[in-house]
């Protein structure tokens, strides 16, 4: 039977009390591939999403049967409530959600406030493995509506059919740099998709890490044009960050048509001739 969790976010006291009851699992997904053997929510799996949570051979999000695998070995069938957290307030917890919700899984949520905050309340951390005992998962044909490819980017960037909302730092949109410090992934071109709005994904957070409120997320979308009357297309530079702002629009402010163009700025700004505004 399954589990029903408190809303699309649960808080930290509700992890606490919860991370280790029956047909609940929390999982650990961090942009720092080593922060979960540093030490982690008690029972929480921990997954690594350069190679759990993509393709490894072809550029793309995990395929079905890997995930499958993936999500037995944890002891997920497809009644669990999975509860995601990491750090960088939940990047890659929102990129696993994304990727949860493609494949069609019904209870998931991720733990507000995300590794920072629960460090920062000084709360339980454990350094083994949980033994988990393995379980059966199948995926739902996937829901190609929450991502979107590149011909649908250039029609909505030729056609103003989407907004298009870039969510990386100012220094990322004007070109001024091509990457992030430190993160190997690039583009032969800086700058951003022509039309679209700089709204960094980081803005979306409180200092603590937790979500803004539903009125702060709304008037941050709205004062950049960004409304739920039209389709919107977020992107980044691999899909990551930008999984989080499809997470606030969607789930947060119930945005019906908002897609994660995860091709982000690594296709985007390799591609020959495809068209970059700068300032």
């Amino acid at each position: 039977m399954a589990v029903t969790l408190p809303g699309v976010l649960v808080t930290t006291d509700w992890v606490a009390q919860h991370a280790t009851d029956a047909g609940v699992r929390v999982v650990e997904v961090d942009v720092d591939t080593t922060a979960y053997d540093q030490g982690h929510v008690p029972g929480a799996a921990g997954w690594n999403w350069t190679t759990e949570l993509c393709d490894t051979l072809v550029r793309d999000i995990v395929p079905a049967n890997k995930l499958e695998a993936l999500l037995g070995r944890a002891g997920i069938d497809n009644q669990t409530a999975i509860v995601l957290y990491g750090d960088n307030n939940n990047w890659f917890a929102a990129w696993a959600f994304w990727q949860l919700k493609i494949y069609g899984h019904e209870d998931v949520r991720i733990m507000d406030g995300g590794r920072k905050k629960w460090l920062a309340e000084g709360r339980d951390l454990r350094t083994d493995k949980p033994s988990i005992a393995a379980k059966t998962y199948k995926t739902k044909a996937p829901d190609t509506s929450l991502r979107a490819f590149l011909p649908e980017v250039q029609q909505a960037m030729k056609s103003k059919s989407a907004s298009l909302v870039d969510v990386r730092s100012p220094q990322e949109f004007t070109g001024e740099i091509l990457a992030p410090p430190g993160l190997p992934e690039t583009c032969q071109r800086g700058g951003h998709i022509p039309g679209a709005k700089s709204i960094p994904w980081g803005k979306n957070c409180n200092e603590d890490g937790t979500f803004k409120s539903f009125d702060d997320l709304r008037a941050l979308y709205s004062a950049q044009g960004i409304t739920s009357d039209r389709p919107v297309i977020a992107y980044c530079r691999i899909g990551e960050r930008s999984s989080l702002t499809w997470f606030a629009l969607k789930h947060l402010l119930g945005f019906k048509d908002v897609k994660n163009y995860d091709g982000s700025w690594t296709e985007w700004g390799n591609l020959v001739g495809a068209p970059v505004e700068k300032p």
